[in-house]
């Protein structure tokens, strides 16, 4: 996989729809793919991803309930949730539990998911810079404080 290409994880039980978005994607992409929530948390196990997508309606573990359970060990993903239904509640879920960026009706059109999933990257590219320059300040900070202890006691 190049270390240059974003890392994407799609779930979804539907093993023509993981073949199509490989096919569409894997040349801007490092494309992982699950047909399942759980083998999507093995995945996530073992590959560092920036960007995931995930079906809601899938057998034995939605995709908002996918995304519940990886929020606690996974919390810097940045979550689509991809549907082929309009269905409120799970819209409504998806944003209070699964903490979801954005929301996709299937079928889902190229170019537009490609925008998305820029615009996701650009949000999670972002945040880890935040996350990191909070590091920083909080690093100057001590040493500063330090600094002003052995000052204070000299």
């Amino acid at each position: 996989m190049s270390a240059d290409k974003i890392n994407i994880l799609y779930v979804d039980d539907e093993v023509n729809n993981l073949h199509s978005f490989k096919a569409a994607f894997r040349k801007d992409y490092n494309v992982f793919v699950a047909e399942s929530g759980l083998e999507g948390q093995k995945i996530l196990a073992e590959n560092p991803i920036e960007i995931i997508i995930t079906d809601q309606r899938m057998p034995g573990m939605t995709g908002v309930e996918f995304l519940e359970t990886i929020i606690p060990l996974y919390p810097e993903p940045i979550r689509i949730l991809l549907t082929g239904y309009t269905d409120i509640q799970a819209v409504i879920d998806a944003i209070n539990k699964g903490q979801v960026y954005h929301y996709i009706t299937k079928p889902w059109e190229e170019q537009y998911l490609k925008n998305i999933i820029k615009n996701a990257y650009e949000m999670f590219a972002l945040r880890k810079e935040n996350k990191e320059l909070t590091k920083s300040l909080i690093r100057a900070n001590e040493q500063l404080e330090f600094l002003l202890r052995q000052k204070l006691l000299s």
